[in-house]
């Protein structure tokens, strides 16, 4: 077989054991391995995965993934997630519908000092739900919204899914979180907006409450200070060139241990308990990473990138054309596969289209993390789907998805908003001098 056919038949290789549940990182590093060995022999294949892993190891860049874990790790344990809906819930709950909207609010505020949809997903479970049920919101709405708030941890910067693809691309991954925020605010926005509309032309039948006083919504916005202070911090200081991506990681690892030990809600118990979910989270991203390496070493020597290139170029379409086919494809793909999945097979694939087709790779990287976003909520998969029902067991898989639809229809006009106006994505990093 020649290198092109390897890498096809690589490719149609990774699909299948994806879909025997084969963990990503152990699928791309088989794979590659045995592509490898088709092309060069086996033991030049074997001498790349030592390789690769000294590599992810010894990379600068890699070693913000850990520190941002860890700052979201230890902000769960120390309470502000909880502060950021209680805040949320006595300036907007009192409104009709507004605990889903405090949801979305506190979601937003999270994401910004997490970098996961996963954990804002299950944080917001645990602390939205019960007093949505409470106030008996309707089933839709109350798992609807969690759903969607969620998938902001994936955009709002600090982002892993931006940092990693930053890192298989190598762009800035600075630029990447400074574009990211303007659109990841516009989702929030967004999302406020469908629950609007909803109790208006749905016609929930939601109450209005009597609203927190003065006194009370004060003290919540002091406890959420430090937190919005943790991410100023951050976001600011890559913004102005203080530090790089990296250093900002280290700076908000420290600083919100510092703030979490002076509010006396991080005892020794809860910081290993972050300590702990801050290594198992980091270790299973350090194994996609490495096996993420091999992949794309893999695809360079099979050309794979390169017959895709003039294959699309054959068809004579705009470039806008072909990135709304690229989009669609990955929308597809994110109803059958993981997100993570979906941006470590397609982007090193693409990326070399990308570049053809002239797509400036900090708005493509927006972009592709937004569709990716979509992924989380849309069936059949839907990872923040199954996240609420781990966390939940006996909330009805049909409500959360007729729940996410709405929201699903908003991201999809967001979505289209930055293709055709890229200055969303690109006003800050532009000011940054990019």
């Amino acid at each position: 077989m020649d290198r092109e056919t390897i890498g096809l038949v690589g490719f149609a290789g990774l699909f299948v054991l994806i879909a025997l549940r084969v963990p990503i990182g152990v699928a791309m590093s088989v794979v590659s391995l045995a592509g490898f060995a088709a092309i060069v022999g086996l033991d030049p294949a074997l001498q790349t995965l030592p390789l690769a892993t000294l590599n992810a190891l010894a990379n600068w860049e890699f070693g913000l993934i850990p520190l941002f874990i860890l700052m979201g790790a230890v902000a769960s344990e120390a309470g502000m997630s909880r502060a950021l809906y209680r805040a949320a819930n006595f300036w907007i709950g009192h409104l009709r519908g507004g605990l889903a909207m405090a949801t979305i609010v506190s979601a937003t505020g999270f994401a910004a000092i997490c970098g996961s949809s996963v954990a804002t997903a299950a944080t917001m479970t645990r602390i939205a739900l019960p007093e949505l049920e409470r106030n008996r919101y309707p089933q839709v709405l109350s798992l609807g919204s969690i759903a969607a708030g969620g998938t902001l941890g994936i955009l709002i910067p600090p982002s892993v899914p931006l940092a990693i693809y930053g890192i298989i691309t190598q762009t800035d991954i600075g630029l990447l979180f400074m574009a990211g925020l303007l659109p990841g605010l516009l989702a929030a926005a967004l999302y406020l907006l469908t629950i609007y509309l909803w109790r208006r032309v749905g016609g929930l039948e939601l109450k209005a409450r009597r609203p927190a006083g003065a006194r009370a919504r004060c003290k919540s916005l002091l406890l959420v200070l430090p937190t919005l202070g943790l991410f100023a911090v951050v976001m600011g200081g890559i913004y102005a060139g203080v530090f790089t991506a990296t250093e900002a990681a280290g700076v908000g690892a420290a600083a919100a241990i510092v703030i979490g030990v002076v509010q006396r809600k991080l005892p020794r118990a809860a910081l290993l308990r972050a300590l702990r979910e801050t290594v198992a989270t980091s270790s299973s991203l350090f194994l996609v990473l490495i096996g993420a390496l091999l992949y794309g070493r893999f695809l360079a020597v099979t050309r794979l990138p390169q017959m895709l290139n003039g294959t699309v170029e054959g068809f004579g379409l705009s470039p806008l054309a072909t990135i709304l086919v690229l989009l669609g494809v990955f929308v597809l793909l994110g109803c059958v596969l993981d997100a993570m999945a979906i941006l470590l097979l397609m982007v090193p694939l693409v990326m070399p289209l990308v570049g053809a087709y002239g797509f400036d790779p900090v708005w493509f990287g927006i972009v592709t993390v937004m569709v990716i976003e979509l992924g989380l909520i849309t069936p059949p998969i839907g990872m923040n789907i199954f996240v609420i029902r781990s966390v939940r067991p006996e909330a009805p898989l049909g409500a959360i998805y007729r729940g996410v639809m709405p929201f699903v229809a908003m991201d999809v006009l967001r979505v289209l908003l930055v293709v055709f106006i890229p200055a969303i994505a690109l006003i800050l990093p532009r000011a940054m001098g990019y």
